[in-house]
């Protein structure tokens, strides 16, 4: 059976990115009826926190990714990882250094070894040239025993080649010349991530390792603690990298909460619009292009027609594929600097969508919820009043972008007490002061509709048009800052029946202030 795994880092929010990888990893393992598993990796004790652990654990299931067995957290495993280094030194593929710290900089090991890497690949360094790599096992016994630190490393061969097939990019080749002895233990004990991961992975019996770009380079180093543990390699698929404008990679301490999937399920977008979003950040189903996309190989599965950049969780899963992995980087538009454009418009336009079209079971518990947070929410909207909200909910979604306008925009549905946009009060009220006397004069032909419909409504306002000399669009646009605060909106006669006979005269004749 397939089984694959998330393994994110607890050191803070959940990323965008990783949202991304944890999503394929899901869809893959749903499609094909195999695994999935979530892994903490949170052997960086000095940075993980349990809240950045809730964060992705809550992350997840707002998403909708549920995960199989039990919850694996990599620091319950920092015995076995030893064991498994301790092993490799018994079998003689790894071996005792007892380079001194002070000469190994051993607090970062990982900028060491990339830094001397570099510096081999220029000067032809031997990898293979530190003095402890072949000290017989006697003496490096004996100086264990004498107390002596030691890192362990991993006694990798002078000539060859580590070789495998990315499922998104191909083959793969790196000279066993160009990696040098790897790190597994640092000489304080602690074990160094590739060690890690490769021993969960097989304890975990994940057969498939789907994950960012950014771990490529890894994956030869990985396989050779694979080989070296006598362990099946799994299959490796790494997805393209997503870059900000500008070309940088999509980071948080770069980009900072634009890149937190918090921010967006805080700011009132749906999982389902995330999901879908999310997903064509570097996929595509078969037979589907989209605009400024582009789509590795000519594997075509059967696909529904009518799929397109709007998809279900169900229709992403029947047609995800690690064949339509593109390989190019995926763009995340947005403009810092632009409230209008804080985040991808693509993203806006598919929670307006999904706000336009989710039915009323699976809406309507989210509009309540965001009423409630906002003190907007009256008991009556579930009883005497539930087909009202439901109504309600149905007038004013057709414009919104996210749950956060049904508070905003929508609030004068809900309550008296709302804003008033400056623009649509300079445009529909003050630009003609005669509306200080009319209004009034509106407001009390509006209080006298009888019976009070959006029939009614429109026949009293054209009315009051006629007999006062002005015409109905001095009204209408009046009537709708005065009621809703906006200058656009549903038409003006649904809301009159909306907000109600004594709410609209009273706004009506309340607005004259505003002018």
């Amino acid at each position: 059976m397939i089984r694959v795994r998330f393994a994110p880092s607890p050191t803070g929010y959940l990323h965008i990115g990783a949202a991304r990888t944890a999503l394929f990893n899901w869809l893959y393992a749903r499609k094909i009826g195999g695994t999935f598993l979530l892994r903490i990796e949170d052997t960086d004790l000095q940075r993980s926190t349990d809240e950045s652990t809730r964060s992705i654990i809550e992350g997840l299931h707002w998403l909708g990714l549920d995960y199989d067995e039990e919850l694996v957290f990599q620091s319950a495993n920092a015995d076995k990882h030893r064991a498994a280094a301790l092993r490799l030194i018994e079998a003689g593929k790894a071996y005792r250094d007892f380079t001194p710290k002070a000469e190994r900089a051993d607090a970062n090991v990982k900028q060491e070894i990339a830094e001397r890497a570099r510096a081999a690949s220029h000067t032809g360094t031997d990898h293979r040239s530190n003095p402890f790599r072949d000290l017989s096992s006697q003496e490096s016994e004996s100086r264990a025993a004498a107390g002596e630190p030691f890192a362990v490393r991993l006694k990798v061969a002078r000539e060859g080649l580590s070789s495998f097939v990315d499922a998104v990019y191909g083959a793969q080749e790196r000279d066993y010349a160009e990696i040098e002895d790897l790190v597994l233990l640092r000489s304080d004990g602690h074990p160094l991530y590739n060690l890690s991961v490769v021993c969960d992975d097989i304890e975990m019996r994940i057969t498939d390792v789907i994950r960012g770009q950014d771990h490529l380079t890894n994956t030869h180093k990985q396989i050779l603690i694979y080989e070296a543990l006598n362990a099946s390699v799994p299959r490796f698929a790494h997805l393209p990298l997503i870059l900000a404008p500008g070309g940088k990679k999509l980071s948080k301490r770069i980009h900072g909460e634009i890149v937190s999937l918090t921010t967006y399920r805080d700011a009132g977008f749906l999982p389902a619009a995330v999901c879908n979003f999310l997903a064509l950040l570097g996929w595509s189903p078969a037979g589907v292009q989209f605009a400024a996309t582009s789509t590795p190989g000519n594997e075509e599965v059967p696909v529904d027609p009518r799929v397109g950049e709007l998809m279900s969780l169900r229709e992403m899963i029947d047609n995800f594929s690690l064949e339509r992995i593109h390989r190019n980087p995926a763009i995340f538009n947005f403009d810092a600097n632009n409230p209008k454009r804080w985040t991808d418009d693509k993203l806006l336009w598919m929670n307006a969508h999904y706000i336009r079209t989710l039915p009323h079971e699976e809406l309507l518990p989210l509009v309540r919820a965001e009423l409630e947070a906002s003190r907007l929410w009256r008991e009556e909207y579930a009883g005497d009043r539930r087909d009202w909200f439901a109504r309600a909910v149905d007038l004013i979604r057709e414009r919104f972008y996210t749950l956060k306008d049904f508070s905003g925009q929508g609030r004068a549905y809900f309550g008296d007490e709302f804003e008033f946009d400056e623009a649509a009060v300079k445009k529909n009220l003050q630009k003609e002061p005669r509306l200080k006397e009319l209004l009034p004069v509106l407001a009390a032909r509006i209080d006298q509709t009888e019976p009070f419909t959006q029939e009614t409504c429109e026949a009293s306002l054209r009315a009051c048009a006629e007999e006062t000399g002005v015409k109905a669009g001095l009204f209408i646009n009046a009537a709708r800052t005065a009621l809703t605060g906006q200058a656009v909106g549903p038409s003006m006669f649904e809301v009159f029946d909306l907000v109600g006979r004594d709410a609209s005269a009273r706004r009506l004749r309340e607005a004259v202030r505003l002018i």
